[in-house]
């Protein structure tokens, strides 16, 4: 049993470790793929572009030997997704050759299919998903247009786990309406330091300097915190492994107390004892942590070959993984293993050592007195140790000081298992009134507390870390259901896909439709402020005074100078990038223009961070008149379904399949399907977690059931039955299931303060309120009494097979 919880602990660390690990890597090939592995990149801030007459300006730079430039665009072809690419075909022969398209042998596209403004070359992902061929025609939407083209070839980078589509860079600017605006320069350096100081000195605000280093932070630092959180939820069922080797290894050296003092007595010493026991740890770790690592590996194959790489969270949702090899990350999770097995071993090991032999001889009972007062300082002492931890700021945006506090936090609990349970029990055993088999029970375990400890250890730790995610679930969903309840404040929703936008002609045709109260537009884009940092969106919409009801303000700055622009930043991006009520921040919009930020609102949509600007500001500045989103309110009285259908037969033929309409509870539905989803394996881990405690329970109650034949046969002796020896180890059990379940509640519900309030805003940026899971608490109560109630009435069954007679002989 015991190598089995090491092997799932290790398995599933393992597992998610290498699911991760390979979505990154298959994350960070796309955008290889994608950026054609350039040297260095001058990059858009947003998708609007940058002005094409800095290429020559780029081009004559110091230190840059060569320039490609790039227009990329979000294009679609039928209903897959694509990353359209139009590029210099003879500059990125030289900087980029693996976006260069290559015509298979006997393929009669002509020599200059390449320049022909017709064609289209497909990456084998792409060809393989739109199900297209050399040389057949396809229709590719984006930027709101359709633009039939002919599959040219395929691109020799087919390693690429994403779909791309790369055509001219002139035909891709006429046909796709994108003239005089360009996305990438990508640079071939013949003195890279001179280049980048170079650069950086002249680039325009709309521009940013970006290096293959600085695309891997932003696609790393995307996820790097889910990423975290799950490995360390994994590593719970390994520390719930552990805690069941430390039961199963306690109660062993209760059961061979007087065989080790045999053996002290014929002149072994105290470490040939702690070594023995410590040697069988090893032995557990050994055959657990090697099953777990080939368990691990098969789960991860099967979780990224059924459901992806994104664990649910949508991070690697673009690209399709397979398992890595990471020979490190197996050693440090098979030492791990050992290391969890081997500690579970230490401490039994030398409680073993320390007995007297001749006590020892003569007693096989608990190593403990039951008139000493169990010790309390060292629970204490670590519990407030984990709470200052918990309060030191994150490490590189990694709550790993909350880690820490949760880790000494949870020790402080376990360790105080024994004062809670002598504690809960003392009155009840001062009592002289009640059944037999109820005061037996009572008795015992408040007379053999190190028993008791040892059945709660496993439970209270698996149990107190599944109660603290479960409230911290609880109430990030609670907080996610009424924020959306807040901000869905439209009937209708209409957005376009694929790049798709909504011009000014189609927007007042959709203003004069019947039945409508109240139509509102507005643009989102990413913007980026950081290479190495994920884009923040940037939102224009109606905002000039700040009242909209549906903005969720949470700080609002002081009333603002009339000449001021006003912006509102997310609460991720104030805690991203520390900008507070009142503060003037400068963002590369149209140059690099100052806002001041009039307020902070409540975003559980965007990790990155988001900022709201006024529609009028954001076209007067940008000189963008497009608009990707429209909310709608209707009128009293008047049908949703029939005004949806009134204004989609308003858009132009072209735009109706590129645009979803969607009402407020299909929204909110969606969004609440999208965050289970990104919790299920958070779920599945506490699920494995309790199971293994429970496990932990069940073989700690049994052994320590099967280890008492004689004082079972003893109480036969003095005229108890079968059935009052069943209802003393019902109540025994009962009582331990309840009181690991009270302290794993209490303890729980302390580190979920810390999750809620400490790790969950340092590694995503969002603060809530606690909701505590009542329903749920009750049933993990309910649940682990009646598990260690009926497991100690199975396991007496076995024990009070036997006649008296034969369970009160002595064998040597």
């Amino acid at each position: 049993m015991t190598a089995v919880a090491i092997a799932v602990g290790v398995a599933l660390g393992f597992a998610v470790h290498l699911v991760n690990g390979s979505a990154l890597a298959s994350f960070d090939g796309a955008m290889r793929g994608v950026s054609g592995a350039a040297e260095l990149s001058v990059r858009a801030t947003s998708p609007l572009g940058f002005d094409e007459r800095l290429y020559p300006r780029v081009a004559r730079t110091d230190g840059v030997a060569d320039t490609s430039p790039v227009v990329r665009l979000d294009a679609r072809i039928g209903t897959k997704r694509l990353t359209l690419l139009g590029v210099d075909v003879v500059r990125a022969a030289v900087v980029t050759p693996s976006l260069i398209g290559a015509r298979p042998q006997g393929a009669d596209t002509g020599k200059d299919a390449v320049f022909d403004e017709d064609t289209l070359f497909l990456s084998r992902a792409a060809l393989t998903q739109v199900g297209a061929k050399v040389g057949s025609r396809v229709t590719v939407v984006a930027n709101g247009r359709a633009v039939p083209l002919r599959v040219a070839g395929t691109l020799p980078a087919t390693d690429a786990a994403v779909a791309v589509g790369v055509m001219d860079i002139a035909a891709a600017q006429w046909r796709f309406g994108r003239l005089d605006r360009i996305d990438r320069l990508d640079l071939a350096l013949s003195d890279r330091r001179a280049a980048e100081t170079a650069l950086r000195a002249t680039l325009p605000a709309d521009a940013i300097l970006s290096t293959a280093e600085t695309q891997n932070a932003q696609g790393d630092s995307l996820s790097r915190a889910y990423r975290v959180n799950l490995d360390m939820l994994a590593l719970v069922a390994l520390l719930t492994g552990g805690f069941l080797v430390y039961s199963a290894q306690s109660l062993s050296v209760v059961r061979r107390q007087r065989a080790f003092a045999l053996l002290r007595t014929l002149g072994m010493p105290r470490g040939g004892i702690i070594a023995a026991v410590v040697v069988e740890g090893l032995a557990i770790g050994l055959v657990g942590a090697s099953a777990g690592l080939v368990i691990g590996y098969a789960l991860a194959w099967g979780a990224l070959h059924w459901f992806g790489g994104d664990l649910g969270a949508g991070y690697f949702g673009g690209a399709t993984a397979h398992v890595v090899i990471q020979p490190v990350a197996a050693l440090g999770f098979f030492s791990l293993g050992l290391l969890a097995s081997i500690l579970g071993s230490a401490l039994p090991a030398r409680v073993a050592a320390r007995a007297a032999p001749a006590a020892a001889l003569k007693n096989a009972g608990d190593v403990l007195d039951p008139r000493r007062r169990v010790a309390w300082c060292p629970a204490v002492a670590l519990l407030i140790a984990g709470g200052a931890a918990a309060l030191l700021p994150a490490v590189g945006g990694l709550p790993l000081f909350g880690f820490a506090g949760m880790a000494l936090m949870l020790a402080g609990g376990v360790a105080g298992v024994p004062w809670f349970a002598r504690t809960l029990l003392t009155p009840l055993a001062k009592r002289m009134r009640g059944s037999v088999p109820g005061l037996l029970a009572i008795r015992h375990l408040h007379g053999a507390p190190g028993e008791a400890a040892t059945a709660l250890c496993g439970i209270v730790a698996s149990t107190a870390l599944m109660i603290a995610m479960a409230t911290m679930v609880t109430s990030f969903r609670g907080a996610v259901d009424e924020w959306l309840n807040q901000v869905l404040g439209a009937d209708l929703y209409f957005r376009t896909t694929a790049g798709a936008t909504f011009d000014p002609a189609t927007r007042t045709r959709l203003a004069t439709t019947s039945g409508i109260e109240r139509l509102a537009f507005s643009r989102q884009i990413p913007l980026t402020i950081a290479a190495d940092r994920p884009p923040v969106s940037l939102i224009a919409r109606p905002e000039r005074d700040g009242q909209d009801p549906l903005l969720v303000l949470i700080e609002t700055a002081p009333p603002l100078p009339r000449t001021a622009l006003p912006v509102w930043v997310s609460e991720p991006a104030q805690r991203l990038y520390g900008w507070d009520p009142g503060e003037r921040i400068t963002l590369p919009i149209a140059g690099r223009t100052q806002f001041v930020v009039a307020g902070v609102w409540r975003d559980y949509g965007r990790q990155a961070g988001a900022v709201l600007i006024d529609e009028g500001d954001y076209q007067r500045l940008t000189g963008d008149e497009a608009r990707d989103e429209i909310s709608a309110t209707i009128a009293p009285g008047r049908d949703l379904a029939q005004v949806a259908r009134a204004m989609t037969a308003k858009l132009p033929p072209a735009l109706r399949d590129q645009v979803e309409v969607s009402q407020p509870a299909t929204l909110r539905r969606l969004a609440l399907t999208i965050f289970d989803r990104s919790f299920a394996v958070t779920y599945l881990l506490e699920a494995v977690a309790i199971l293994v405690g429970l496990a932990g329970v069940a073989a700690t109650i049994s052994a320590q059931t099967i280890a008492r034949e004689r004082e079972f046969g003893m109480l036969r002796h003095f005229g108890l039955t079968r059935r009052q020896l069943t209802t003393m180890l019902a109540t025994e059990g009962a009582i331990v299931g309840l009181t690991g379940a009270l302290a794993g509640i209490g303890l729980g519900l302390l580190l979920s303060q810390v999750l809620i309030h400490v790790i969950n805003p340092q590694s995503f940026n969002w603060t809530m309120t606690t909701r505590v899971p009542v329903g749920t608490l009750i049933g993990v109560a309910a649940a682990l009494t009646g598990a260690a109630a009926a497991t100690a009435v199975l396991a007496g069954r076995r024990a009070n097979a036997k006649s008296a007679v034969q369970s009160v002989r002595e064998d040597w």
